[in-house]
């Protein structure tokens, strides 16, 4: 990845809920519906959104159906979570450095796979 995302708010009928239209597909066709931070090993790109998102600790609820983010509250008004679904994905930002395979491959693994001379 790493193109930028745009999203565009809307406020919802019910008080305390806000949604957000991206021009990426996060989730499929498939609808996620998360009530707490995701299990540490989902990873898949919507199970990051919803981790990012519930660490602002303004969020209670987030259900994603492809490019659509639906965010209950737990306080506040959403202010900056625009800009976080934004820039998730986005890895050319100052001060962020993108993973080469050189930082997940360990010294171990690097002599495993030598030749023998």
């Amino acid at each position: 990845m790493g193109q930028p995302v745009t999203v565009i708010q809307d406020s919802s009928k019910r008080s305390g809920v806000v949604r957000f239209s991206t021009n990426r597909v996060l989730s499929g066709m498939a609808h996620e519906s998360y009530t707490s931070v995701p299990d540490p090993l989902a990873v898949r790109p919507v199970d990051e959104l919803a981790r990012q998102l519930f660490a602002t600790g303004d969020v209670e609820r987030v259900h994603v159906n492809g490019n659509v983010i639906t965010v209950e509250l737990a306080r506040g008004d959403g202010a900056g979570l625009r800009e976080l679904i934004e820039d998730l994905f986005t890895y050319y930002r100052p001060g962020v450095t993108v993973p080469t395979l050189a930082d997940f491959t360990t010294d171990d693994a690097v002599d495993a796979e030598a030749p023998e001379a």
